[in-house]
């Protein structure tokens, strides 16, 4: 019976713009999302060009891992961590994204960052961007939308790929890619959102942006994943997709065309350029009725063919339902993925459909499409974790969640899929991405900051913390 194999990557997950603060320290320039507010369940973040005075802007100071990262590794490799999942703050390093040469402040924190990962034998596993476009470049380009962008890109890729080149093995070109098909990846991914002022969820959506937007990402991480196998060897490089995964709502076959229809634009689409090297004729039509005509140049199409990954990442959090029929109005909520609401499935408190079994599903589905090796590189329960006079946090329905998804992975091994990893997401507690909140707590590792903005950022210990202590150290033998 096949099993996690021996040399498995058990590890957790952040972000930079999430987790590391320090917004203007050494040098930092702006990004995309020190420009977002806070928000909550209830009322969205916004997007401000202009930072307004008493307003919060949670990823200023985040949960603070600059001035706490020797702690946190410490924490990690205490749980038993192989691999440890991170973003480089690309304005850390260009804080316009239009410098000419890096700054060496932000070169030299990651280089600490790395060296202090390798004292306890943790792999990195290095996202070269997350959801933190400069925001210099969202003003002079309307972020990915200008292909010059492109070649900013590059310049941060050379320096980050030539400095770090004996300290990093794997790396993501993008994060989360695919959510630039849906609307609010304007914000979060492409940037293009020049002088918008407003929630994130009134973006106006202009699908000839995004998705040129996106052709210009495709190109950039195929440039990318090029240099690293011409230059860089050692490396392996992979693509990072939002599997947002969809079953037909009924048997009726106009539900079940309406499932592949969004199966194929939301999650197929990018990681099929990505793994194969070319647009898939399918993308054909949908363009023509969208009034999409994507802007090549000669040469793109050799570019994708040359840059297809090594290896397949995603992040999985829920499932929803899709149907053809305009009456059905139970919207699934949760994670950009939108959808119907499956009736067989609970939900978490911001109403996240909670399908442990779908992630098996996915993998079997993504092992059968790409025969590339495949890593889980985010999962997790959004929770109200409750903190104790004693200091304590009993995250039993974490625990339930993790434990179920686990399983289900450790089936499809048993399926046949070549499984290589497993790094849950907001390992310790991070800013939500899609809200802007601390409320909504994901990790291990609970930090003492508040949605106010309060808290001192001490680090305590989840019940969860030395339930996956355990896993690591049986290497999922459990399951």
């Amino acid at each position: 019976m096949r099993t996690f194999r021996e040399d498995f990557l058990w590890g957790g997950a952040t972000a930079a713009n999430q987790y590391e603060g320090a917004w203007d320290t050494d040098g930092k320039g702006a990004s995309v999302s020190d420009h977002c507010t806070n928000g909550s369940h209830t009322c969205p973040k916004r997007v401000t060009p202009e930072f307004e005075e008493g307003t919060l802007y949670p990823s200023r100071e985040a949960t603070d891992f600059y001035h706490h990262y020797k702690e946190d590794i410490a924490l990690a490799a205490e749980m038993g961590f192989k691999c440890f999942r991170m973003s480089i703050n690309w304005t850390r390093i260009f804080p316009t994204g239009m410098e000419e040469e890096p700054n060496e402040a932000g070169l030299a924190f990651y280089d600490r960052v790395f060296d202090e990962l390798a004292k306890y034998s943790i792999e990195p596993l290095v996202t070269i961007s997350h959801y933190e476009l400069p925001y210099g470049l969202v003003e002079a380009y309307n972020g990915w939308y200008g292909r010059e962008v492109i070649d900013h890109f590059m310049r941060y890729v050379e320096a980050i790929f030539n400095r770090y080149q004996d300290k990093v093995k794997y790396w993501l070109t993008f994060n989360e890619i695919n959510s630039g098909t849906m609307p609010m990846g304007a914000v979060l991914s492409l940037g293009t959102i020049r002088g918008f002022n407003g929630p994130v969820n009134k973006v106006p959506d202009e699908p000839q942006i995004r998705f040129q937007g996106l052709h210009h990402q495709f190109l950039a991480s195929a440039r990318a994943i090029r240099l690293a196998h011409e230059k860089y060897p050692q490396f392996k490089m992979g693509n990072m997709n939002l599997f947002a995964t969809k079953y037909p709502y009924t048997c009726n076959p106009a539900d079940v065309l309406e499932c592949q229809k969004q199966m194929r634009v939301v999650n197929w689409f990018c990681s099929d350029v990505q793994a194969r090297g070319y647009y898939p004729t399918y993308m054909e039509r949908y363009f023509e009725e969208k009034g999409i005509t994507i802007a090549k140049e000669p040469g793109d199409d050799e570019i994708l063919r040359q840059g297809t990954i090594d290896f397949y990442t995603f992040s999985y959090y829920m499932s929803a339902c899709e149907t053809a029929d305009p009456e059905v109005t139970a919207k699934s909520g949760g994670n950009l993925v939108g959808g119907v609401t499956n009736p067989y499935l609970k939900a978490s408190d911001w109403g996240w459909q909670i399908d442990p079994e779908g992630l098996r599903y996915t993998l079997n589905e993504l092992w059968d499409r790409y025969q590339l090796p495949l890593m889980v590189v985010e999962n997790g329960l959004g929770a109200r974790d409750e903190l104790t006079e004693d200091g304590k946090v009993h995250d039993s329905y974490r625990i339930d969640y993790l434990e179920k998804h686990i399983a289900q992975m450790a089936e499809a091994v048993r399926d046949g899929v070549d499984l290589m990893g497993y790094t849950p997401w907001g390992w310790i507690d991070v800013v939500s991405a899609s809200t802007g909140e601390m409320a909504k707590r994901y990790g291990f590792v609970y930090v003492k900051k508040y949605d106010d903005g309060t808290g001192d950022l001490s680090r305590l210990r989840k019940d969860s913390f030395y339930w996956y202590q355990n896993v690591i150290r049986e290497n999922g033998k459990q399951f």
